[in-house]
């Protein structure tokens, strides 16, 4: 984990740290977000049961939109949206078909989207947010947090906003002062909650 900025794993078994800083740097790697996080603090203990993992993301790219990766061109109810980066066609596709259902969709060739639209349907075509980049990393992020948590750690709490994101999991009822320990631990990576 050379790229992260700040990368600490805290457990009062010298055993279990090394463990779990190998976990997480496989499931991580795996998941391919070490080149998103800027610092993780990940704290386990046990004893109490107790998981907590806190961290900053780096600046992500913001939300992606039609004008971002196609043309949109209009001429009375014929809309032509010519790609320019199929990476983002089916996901431009599914949202057509959501807004404007799949009958009135039509997609003659891989770059090439025709619809046929009333005027006031056409307003803001080349504005739609095909990704946004922050949903999907919150998801993974999330999702490889659990996988690094103890098993049978069924009660969790999560949050990502800003940036900042924490798991925090525990066999048990969590305790109730857990929001000032997720700021402790976000305050040893210098960062506030």
């Amino acid at each position: 984990m050379d790229s992260v900025e700040y990368f600490e794993v805290e457990c009062p078994e010298a055993a279990g740290k090394e463990y779990y800083r190998k976990i997480a740097d496989i499931v991580l790697l795996d998941h391919n977000l070490i080149r998103v996080i800027r610092k993780l603090h990940i704290f386990i203990d046990p004893r109490v049961p107790l998981f907590i993992a806190v961290g900053v993301t780096k600046k992500l790219p913001g939300p992606v939109k039609v004008r971002d990766f196609a043309d949109v061109n209009i001429q009375d109810r014929q809309v032509t949206i010519t790609i320019g980066d199929e990476a983002y066609l089916a996901a431009l596709l599914h949202l057509l078909w959501e807004k404007f259902g799949k009958e009135r969709v039509d997609q003659p060739d891989r770059f090439t989207i025709l619809l046929d639209l009333a005027p006031e349907e056409q307003a803001g075509l080349e504005d739609l947010v095909v990704m946004d980049p922050s949903v999907t990393l919150y998801k993974d992020l999330i999702y490889a947090l659990q996988v690094i948590q103890p098993e049978g750690f069924k009660v969790r709490r999560q949050y990502y906003a800003g940036g900042k994101f924490y798991l925090v999991a525990s066999e048990d009822t969590l305790p109730e002062d857990i929001e000032d320990l997720v700021r402790r631990k976000f305050a040893l990576m210098g960062e506030q909650l």
